[in-house]
């Protein structure tokens, strides 16, 4: 249970940074898209949804109102973040409400 525990805590703490993380990178790519300068590649837009930030990539885009057009990512984003949904109710044996 100790064990079970320490895992929950340090996949929460990966989990709030890379959302953090993904959250700011779709902040600063709009501002750079807004600014005409060089952009971040969209792999790596997406690489920090896929690798956990799904949550903040998804946020980021409808607060900035940013990649929003793009199937790539209005398709993608919302399915990794159900994809991450489904594995941590498995993982930690939540029960989602029905």
């Amino acid at each position: 249970l100790r064990r079970q525990r320490q895992m929950c805590i340090r996949d929460s703490i990966y989990l709030l940074i890379i959302n953090a993380a993904a959250f700011m990178i779709m902040c600063l790519d709009k501002q750079l898209a807004k600014h005409h300068q060089r952009r971040i590649p969209e792999a790596t837009l997406l690489g920090a949804a896929f690798l956990g930030g799904s949550l903040g990539s998804l946020l980021g885009m409808l607060i900035f109102r940013h990649k929003t057009r793009k199937p790539k990512f209005y398709i993608t984003v919302p399915l990794l973040l159900a994809v991450h949904l489904y594995v941590f109710f498995v993982v930690y044996g939540v029960q989602p409400l029905a």
